[in-house]
């Protein structure tokens, strides 16, 4: 049978064995927007009971809460943090409200988990009350932003992870091509020698560069504003309960959480979020690039640069017999669109804020989950699935160093500018190898030109061979 609650715009029937009750409901009958609810968003979920648990336990210490009640909230989100009841909270991402909905969500699931544990029926909030108890001292406007920092530092925990994985993989394949000579490129024209090795090295070191900017921009969201109430002047919160519930929050959660010396403008604020999302697209954006540099290194086989081999892992066509297709490059450059159209997303969304507040908090969470959650996944992906697995054609490579024009360029010093036009010249009209040249013209004896096309010197890496003392 379900039950009856009453909210300002009357009664209404929640199921039973539901723990959200009226708001909750009237939020899913308004919002039925991306099908994706904040259950999907388990960071989020977690954070909001760390925040009520953090609530009701300084609400105790100030006297404000009874021990009974405090321990039933407690006993609540405490099995919320472990991952219980996560399907309660059944709230659409995207939602008007400033978020309002969703910690009314929070509210009404611990109260009623809560009303449980004190032998109580659902919906009996004359003995515990979702907004009396659970949110007491507090506001959806400082309650969802905290929840949403602590959600995404935990969600960036994971991404940071990620990063560090891809960038291994191409730090191992850096060292197992570290003497593969081949042709670096520049505007998709022959440059100069270097090697594979460097290559996907200087995959590793852009990636552990990001990574860097990515714990600095998470670090920014250690700041919160719990206590600010409604618009920062701290309304309805008692004289010490600030320092309280940051105390206990960062307890409950082990983060070196700060309150803002500003409540006002930190709960008008989105600037962390902006700035975390403009790092993410810059992690998407050299995420792309990079997979645009395996797609045309391995392009071919036969016909392409096929500098490269990407492991096969699937079909490439349902028409052409033995086509292989980069998808793993593809499917991560696509999840950088992605987030490049989400931080479009934050951006307007955060402009779009007035006066006290930022109405437009949800998508921005929402957002930035998605990146976070893509992008870490999508490193991991092409970690194993791609990089792990890439293979090199040297013969092929040290073929076409030897016949680029480019390799005039390491020549030049010793055989001097107007013969090395002159070589460069002849092989590009005729198709012949510079080296060929070189020696036939007498510039350089067998061994002086061995010495100089070494790949140690043609990629300017240290020499290996034993040196004179």
């Amino acid at each position: 049978m379900p039950r009856t609650e009453h909210d300002l715009l009357g009664d209404r029937e929640v199921p039973d064995d539901a723990y959200w009750g009226v708001h909750t409901l009237r939020a899913v009958e308004n919002f039925p927007i991306t099908g994706e609810t904040i259950a999907g968003n388990a960071y989020l979920v977690r954070a909001l009971a760390a925040v009520k648990l953090a609530a009701a336990r300084a609400n105790r210490d100030l006297g404000l809460l009874d021990e009974r009640r405090c321990g039933a909230i407690e006993g609540a989100c405490l099995e919320i943090l472990d991952g219980q009841h996560t399907d309660q909270f059944v709230v659409d991402a995207i939602q008007g409200g400033a978020g309002t909905s969703t910690n009314m969500n929070a509210n009404e699931v611990v109260a009623n988990r809560a009303l449980e544990l004190l032998g109580a029926a659902r919906g009996d909030y004359a003995v515990l009350h979702p907004n009396d108890h659970v949110n007491l001292s507090q506001s959806t406007n400082d309650v969802y932003p905290t929840a949403a920092n602590i959600a995404t530092i935990w969600a960036l925990a994971d991404l940071l992870g990620s990063v560090d994985h891809l960038v291994e993989a191409f730090r191992r394949k850096a060292g197992e091509f570290h003497d593969v000579v081949k042709m670096g490129r520049t505007q998709l024209q022959d440059a100069v020698p270097m090697t594979v090795g460097q290559e996907f090295a200087a995959y590793a070191v852009t990636l552990a560069e990001d990574r860097d900017r990515l714990a600095e921009a998470g670090a920014l969201l250690h700041e919160i504003n719990l206590g600010a109430t409604a618009i920062g002047t701290g309304l309805n919160a008692p004289v010490g309960y600030t320092e309280a519930v940051r105390r206990h929050l960062a307890d409950v959660t082990h983060l070196p959480l700060t309150t803002s010396p500003d409540l006002i403008e930190a709960t008008a604020d989105v600037g962390a979020f902006v700035h975390l999302s403009g790092v993410l697209k810059r992690v998407a954006v050299k995420l792309s690039k990079i997979c645009n540099d395996l797609r045309l290194l391995s392009s071919g086989p036969r016909s392409g640069l096929a500098e490269l081999n990407l492991p096969a892992v699937q079909s490439g066509s349902s028409i052409m017999p033995g086509k292989v297709n980069p998808v793993i490059p593809e499917v991560v450059n696509q999840v950088a669109f992605e987030v490049i159209g989400n931080d479009v997303t934050v951006t307007l969304a955060a402009e779009g804020g007035q006066l006290q507040l930022n109405a437009f908090e949800p998508v921005i969470v929402h957002s930035l989950n998605r990146s976070i959650t893509h992008l870490g996944n999508a490193c991991r992906v092409l970690a194993d699935r791609c990089v792990d697995g890439i293979t090199v054609n040297a013969d092929r490579l040290r073929a076409s160093v030897e016949q680029s024009i480019g390799l005039v360029t390491a020549l030049n010093p010793h055989i001097g500018y107007a013969a090395a036009t002159a070589v460069a010249t002849e092989a590009l009209l005729s198709g012949r190898g510079v080296a060929e040249l070189v020696l036939e013209r007498g510039l350089l004896s067998a061994a002086e030109l061995g010495e100089l096309i070494r790949p140690e010197r043609l990629a300017n890496l240290p020499d290996p061979r034993p040196q004179p003392v």
